[in-house]
């Protein structure tokens, strides 16, 4: 039996298919290689699986019914759905981008999942559906119906979709709403990239509201062991759970430990509050710990050096 990741050339799901090939799995990856920012970092980041033992790659688009529809796939038991259009800004500028890829793609994902007949469908939310709920630790029955950008609606909508058809069709469902991940092979749009190649190059970093924000950084590797512990969870029917780090850390602490990481003072330009921006982010993640041992373990001390270590050897010590 095999599994498919959808999104594999994407951040998370290059390291989830990496993962789950290293502990001995199949894994068809699918992707459909967009330009939302460079395709050469999705191609670099393919290019370190294939060729591994167990893994195989179909280039498709989940937005397209026809070609989903003849996607051959015999023998997948477990659908991993981490392909997505993200980022909250950029849903401002493009919406129907984000209706496309996460609606009308996500529902075709819930019916190939019906169609086969997986035992599993494990699918990326997002922290932002959430809104501006406040501070404090957010649990995942936290109120959850007021987004702040479209991105967070349509987020929302999979998870309510995904309800809709663990209900009808019977298979075990696991949402996962992810909090800031970053880390090695990040996605060039997050601030740990932005941030670096601007202080790297001696220009400023735009930091909103003055600063004062806090987010929950869940680093890259805690946040996959935590999407293969919900995969291999047991029960029945349609669960979601928070995956983050488990606090909130301030924004200009993060900036000065990446100041520190990459041996760079930043430059900071300041700026008012971003639409569809929330003030705080920190997950609970007490039911993960609980229904299959999520333990994250990198805090941004140690995260953010690996980060920079990376980002050095891939584009280059002064870029």
């Amino acid at each position: 039996m095999s599994i498919l990741v959808t999104g594999v050339a994407g951040f998370i799901g290059m390291h989830a298919a990496a993962a789950l090939l290293a502990r001995g799995e199949v894994v068809i990856g699918i992707d459909n290689l967009d330009d939302y920012y460079d395709p050469t970092l999705k191609q670099a980041r393919l290019a370190r699986l294939n060729g591994l033992p167990g893994f195989t790659f179909l280039r498709a688009d989940i937005a397209d019914d026809g070609a989903m529809d003849r996607l051959a796939l015999d023998g997948v038991d477990r659908i991993l759905h981490l392909a997505a259009q993200a980022g909250v800004r950029y849903s401002l500028e493009n919406p129907r981008a984000y209706v496309r890829a996460n609606i009308a793609g996500h529902l075709n994902l819930l019916e190939l999942a019906r169609r086969l007949e997986v035992s599993h469908f494990v699918y990326a939310s997002s922290s932002s559906v959430y809104g501006d709920a406040g501070s404090g630790p957010l649990a995942v029955d936290a109120p959850a119906d007021r987004p702040l950008s479209l991105y967070a609606a349509t987020k929302r909508s999979d998870e309510l979709m995904t309800e809709c058809y663990a209900h009808l069709y019977g298979f075990r469902a696991t949402g996962l709403r992810y909090f800031t991940v970053y880390g090695p092979w990040g996605r060039p749009d997050m601030a740990p990239t932005l941030f670096a190649r601007a202080m790297l190059a001696g220009e400023p970093i735009r930091v909103f509201n003055r600063g004062r924000l806090a987010r929950d950084f869940t680093f890259v590797e805690d946040a996959v062991a935590g999407t293969l512990g919900a995969l291999d969870r047991t029960g029945e029917g349609h669960r979601i759970y928070n995956i983050g780090n488990g606090r909130a850390e301030p924004l200009m602490r993060f900036i000065e430990t990446l100041e520190a990481a990459l041996g760079v003072e930043a430059r900071i330009d300041f700026r008012p509050m971003q639409p569809g921006d929330v003030l705080e982010t920190c997950a609970d993640i007490g039911e993960a710990a609980r229904h299959f041992g999520y333990a994250p373990r990198t805090a941004i001390d140690e995260g953010l050096p690996r980060f920079s270590s990376w980002y050095r050897a891939y584009y280059g010590p002064d870029r």
